[in-house]
């Protein structure tokens, strides 16, 4: 089962997309305990998660190689089995760095893919 969880929208003004987010659209702010600094709003069932381009410093963001792409979340309760097929195809897959089962990778478009065990 794969599910959405997040989805991450790159700002270059963390305070402005606040007023935005926060403000204009009255979306509710919440917690997150991740070490990556940002804002987390609820939408429904999924969240957004406010980030500030030069501090989304994975390597499957860094610009030269893979563009600054927007990222979205989906858990699964297949982690494992998902990065093998990810791997034996060819895909890149990065872990994240958060301390959590969690890896990234990107789609044929260069969107970036964040994989979370549920």
């Amino acid at each position: 089962m794969i599910k959405c969880l997040h989805t991450a929208i790159l700002v270059s003004d963390l305070e402005k997309a606040e007023q935005f987010y926060g403000n204009l659209l009255g979306l509710e702010k919440v917690d997150r305990p991740l070490k990556y600094p940002g804002v987390w709003y609820q939408v429904g069932d999924y969240q957004i998660h406010l980030m500030v381009h030069s501090e989304f410093n994975f390597s499957l963001s860094n610009q030269e190689k893979w563009g600054r792409n927007h990222h979205f979340a989906l858990g699964t309760d297949n982690l494992s089995e998902i990065i093998a097929r990810l791997q034996s195809h060819g895909h890149p897959v990065q872990m994240s760095q958060s301390g959590r089962a969690a890896c990234f990778t990107r789609d044929f478009d260069g969107n970036v893919i964040e994989i979370s065990q549920l």
